[in-house]
């Protein structure tokens, strides 16, 4: 999952800076990994599905948005997440 120092990182960039891509994209990510184990419970709970969905999106948007702006910190950002690369068309 994710490391532990990278965890604290983006905790003390927190107070700094919310707005950064990386601490948007590592907070989809909590929230993803939060309704999956929700949905892995209440498998019919169609709301959250479409949430789900939706925060994926926005994630992925992002992600996107980071790979063409500065590849460098995009590459850091999926290997400390364990996010696996987009593919590219």
């Amino acid at each position: 999952m994710v490391k532990n120092s990278f965890i604290s990182a983006i905790s003390k960039e927190k107070e700094e800076n919310k707005g950064s891509v990386e601490f948007q994209v590592f907070s989809f990510t909590n929230k993803i990994q939060r309704l999956t184990s929700h949905l892995e419970l209440h498998k019919k709970d169609y709301l959250s599905q479409r949430g789900l969905r939706k925060i994926l999106g926005k994630r992925q948007r992002l992600l996107a948005y980071l790979s063409k702006k500065n590849r460098v910190r995009y590459k850091e950002l999926i290997s400390q997440l364990g996010i696996r690369e987009t593919k590219t068309h």
